[in-house]
């Protein structure tokens, strides 16, 4: 009941008839308790149908207009969404014709889809496009197929482009898409030509839309241009920022320079997360990939050693996973592109797709069974798709190619294993004569100029040095929120993480470990990847984001097949004030993109060196201000980010600095912090096994993390950017942070410098008594003079008369105390009730339309 509906019929010989077109409205129809519609359930989220251009009911739709087009796929289709304005629809359809005729092509007219808008809700109809067809005729010497499409393409491309206001659901002389803002029943009723008897095709694919994280419209109801989906890809921030940044770096042997600048960007970043990811799979088809290649690719299976998978496949994955980050979430893909047709699974496999093939060549994929009615005598096999798994229907060649044969062949195209071998380098497998320190100089100083307490020693970070995992706490958060706190904070303070929502189940990382993987890579991406190449798998694995002391040294020295990297300072002179963050930043961002142009595969931002007149800049905002002047200079990929930094210490750190970019994190000061707990002999280990631990607990709370976002891998984690900002100015978040929301704004540069010079000028001042303990400042529990607290003695003392004593004058003393905070701790407690006038009965929602939404939205969550 949470989720789309999907379902697809397609004749396994590619025999067209109007059957298969009719069978996939009944089965739409069918679907109508997983299609999300308005309160007034006159409106759908969302319905459509792709199909085969149907050429007996084209040929004579276009007699009727005076166009003559031709044998099947002579000619290409184009499916329209324009604006109601007939002025602005005229100057639309002249540039599209103009842009036609400059690819070469011939532009053969216009057509106005046949509609019933009677059919629809008021909201349906208020936002309802103008919508038509139009007909370009397949130039002399073009090959029917893949070649006219990447001329149709170009075309669409440049008209969108040109022409925001536009929307073309589907351009090609292979399929088209039948679609809008329907309730299951009316695709059929609305568009005539779906009831037309010649409305012939080989395959359907129908989805009904349940919108859980974007607002219906027309443009984004499914199916897109290849492909419909059933769920969410929580990664898609990420994924986006890094296909911008590597079309500096890609070519096609089918696309010339000056077509890919037509086609730049190729995400069109207004549409859903599924149109994106559909933006990005028909660039990499159109680019010369296959379709099943681009798929497995995009939205790999797990390929860890817990699945039982060929080494050639594995090592396929491996490959593919240095070019592209999953695009990871819940997700079921039905796609085609005319010829082929099928569907997958993504690694989780949690939605559900089944199958059944009958005995007249027939399969029907849908998100469930009973969606057509058989006899049992009808069906020679039923079955399901299975996590990470594809099936694909050949209608030329007349056969289905299970996931096995599939992979195979993907595995087999090119030497992967041999290309990984003689490349790839295991930083795990690489040791070193060198000396590393554990210790630093200033230990006491760089403890309190980077904020460490005592509590974060001995409630956090030894736990997880002893245990080898984070040490639980109780729920809930009673101290203030950073922006609201009196004590310095760190940066990290002012972000949460999104969490998965509504139909985005969040994930068990102990048990879906066959699916979760903290395997990345470091290096650059300066080569093309849509061209396989063994060039392109020279990287360094990692099997862990959190790196040791002797693991950044053997990175830094690193001289195999010429990897190179730069050290880049993060510390800035404090004497120059906020100025001198933004100033060092700057230079950070500029010493980065010099380093990228000067061939280093990866960048190390470090904060050492911090001394009396140098401060550390925040490594967080150091971090994703680089990475997001990367991306918007198109160079991210051709290089990496490692960070050598002493604030990073607790599991949210690093989850936030891999969210904002870093591959690699090296958290000096807590093995200094460890090697000082075993000299002291408060830890009975020795220091390797208490760092081991201490980096176990981490990548035990990095798949945790990752795991209530749905997120199974950390190299769809990294970049993702899965964050909201909470008490930080718009100033901060623009600039620095790729635009990551702040609902309440809050502290800018000044008051970050305000934090960071207080904590630094306390460490190197001259009366500075390294002798004192760390400060105890009650973040994890009530101290005296130390952070607030809503349950504190006081409160709680009180509340527990009340009860004792059932008092409701206690009561009410407790109720007043923690409604009249001296200070505010919460958001809500700047919220005050507003007393005014009774609202005017005639001013309030029937109760019938509260209890329809409600009735709605029970069946909805099942």
């Amino acid at each position: 009941h949470d989720a789309c509906g999907i379902g697809a019929v397609v004749s396994i010989q590619g025999i067209k008839t109007y059957e298969t077109v009719d069978n996939a409205l009944k089965i739409v129809e069918k679907l109508e308790h997983r299609a999300g519609k308005d309160a007034s359930g006159e409106t759908g989220d969302g319905v459509g149908l792709m199909l085969q251009i149907p050429h007996k009911l084209m040929v004579k739709a276009a007699a009727s207009v005076g166009i003559i087009l031709g044998g099947e796929r002579d000619y290409g289709v184009g499916m329209f969404f324009m604006s109601p304005d007939r002025l602005k629809r005229a100057q639309a359809k002249k540039m599209l014709e103009i842009i036609v005729a400059k690819e070469g092509m011939e532009f053969l007219g216009w057509r106005d889809a046949p509609t019933h808008p009677e059919i629809l809700g008021q909201k349906a109809r208020d936002c309802m496009p103008y919508i038509c067809q139009c007909f370009v005729k397949r130039p002399e010497g073009c090959e029917k197929g893949l070649e006219f499409d990447r001329k149709l393409y170009l075309a669409r491309r440049v008209f969108e482009r040109s022409n925001p206001g536009s929307y073309i659901a589907s351009f090609s002389s292979r399929t088209v898409v039948y679609k809008g803002m329907f309730l299951v029943g009316q695709l059929r009723q609305f568009y005539a030509d779906l009831t037309d008897p010649d409305c012939e095709s080989a395959l359907a694919l129908v989805h009904s839309r349940f919108s859980t994280n974007t607002t219906p419209n027309w443009e984004r109801a499914h199916p897109n241009r290849y492909i419909l989906h059933n769920g969410e890809i929580n990664t898609i921030r990420g994924n986006v920022d890094r296909m911008l940044a590597r079309e500096e770096t890609m070519e096609s042997a089918v696309l010339s320079p000056a077509d890919m600048d037509k086609l730049l960007p190729v995400v069109d970043q207004s549409g859903s997360d599924s149109a994106m990811l559909d933006n990005v799979l028909e660039f990499f088809v159109m680019g010369g990939m296959s379709l099943p290649h681009a798929l497995a690719m995009l939205v790999p299976e797990s390929f860890n050693d817990k699945n039982p998978i060929s080494p050639e496949l594995k090592a396929f994955y491996e490959y593919h996973s240095i070019l592209m980050e999953a695009w990871d979430g819940p997700a079921t893909l039905l796609f085609s592109d005319g010829r082929y047709a099928g569907g997958m699974l993504d690694r989780n496999g949690l939605r559900p797709a089944r199958y059944l093939i009958t005995n007249n060549d027939t399969v029907v994929l849908a998100s469930e069974t009973g969606v057509l009615p058989f006899e049992a005598s009808e069906v020679k096999e039923k079955g399901r798709l299975r996590p990470g798994k594809m099936m694909m229907v050949d209608m030329e060649e007349g056969r289905i190619y299970y996931d096995a044969e599939l992979k195979e062949r993907l595995a087999s195209e090119f030497p992967y294993r041999d290309w990984l071998s003689h490349n790839r380098i295991n930083l795990d497998s690489i040791s070193s004569g060198r000396k590393v320190e554990t210790s630093v100089d200033c230990y006491e100083r760089l403890l309190h100029a980077f904020f460490y307490n005592r509590e974060e020693v001995e409630k956090i970070m030894t736990p997880m040095v002893a245990d080898a995992k984070e040490p639980v706490n109780s729920m809930g958060k009673d101290t203030p929120l950073a922006v609201l706190s009196k004590e310095p904070q760190l940066l990290y303070n002012y972000f949460r993480q999104h969490f998965a929502q509504v139909t985005n189940p969040a994930i068990d990382p102990r048990r879906e470990e066959l699916v979760m993987s903290l395997d990345s890579y470091i290096g650059a991406v300066n080569l093309n990847l849509i061209e396989m190449s063994p060039e392109l798998c020279k990287m360094v694995l990692l099997k862990r984001p959190v790196i040791s002391n002797r693991e950044l040294d053997l990175l830094c020295n690193l001289r195999y097949k010429g990897f190179n990297t730069r050290k880049l300072s993060m510390t800035f002179p404090v004497a120059e004030g906020a100025d001198g963050i933004r100033k060092a930043v700057e230079r950070l961002c500029r010493e980065a993109e010099g380093a990228v142009d000067d061939g280093c595969n990866y960048v190390v931002l470090s904060d050492r060196g911090v001394d009396r007149d140098n401060a550390p800049l925040p490594s967080l905002l150091a971090t994703s201000a680089v990475h997001h002047h990367l991306i918007d200079c198109k160079k991210r990929v051709q290089t990496a980010l490692i960070i050598e930094t002493a604030d990073a210490r607790e599991v949210m750190h690093f989850a936030l600095l891999s969210g904002y970019g870093a591959s690699a994190i090296n958290p000096y000061l807590v093995f200094a912090v460890i090697d000082d707990l075993v000299k002291r002999h408060d830890l009975q280990l020795d220091f390797n096994t208490a760092a081991g631990n201490y980096i176990k607990a981490v990548d035990k709370g990095l798949l945790k993390v990752m795991s209530k976002m749905g997120i199974s891998t950390i190299t769809s984690y990294k970049g993702a950017q899965l964050f909201e900002a909470v008490g930080l100015s718009d100033e901060v978040c623009g600039k620095y942070f790729g635009n990551t929301v702040s609902k309440i704004g809050g502290v800018g540069i000044e008051e970050i410098y305000n934090d960071i010079c207080k904590a630094h000028s306390e460490a190197f001042s001259d009366d500075f008594d390294e002798t004192m303990p760390l400060p105890f400042i009650g973040q994890y529990s009530f101290r005296k003079d130390g952070e607030a607290h809503a349950w504190n003695p006081e409160t709680i003392a009180t509340l527990q008369l009340a009860t004792r004593m059932g008092s409701y004058k206690k009561f009410k003393e407790f109720t007043s105390l923690v409604d009249n905070k001296p200070e505010p701790i919460f958001i809500r407690d700047f919220l005050d009730f507003r007393k005014g006038e009774p609202v005017p009965l005639d001013e309030v929602e029937p109760a019938e339309n509260i209890m329809r939404r409600f009735v709605t939205g029970a069946m909805s969550f099942g």
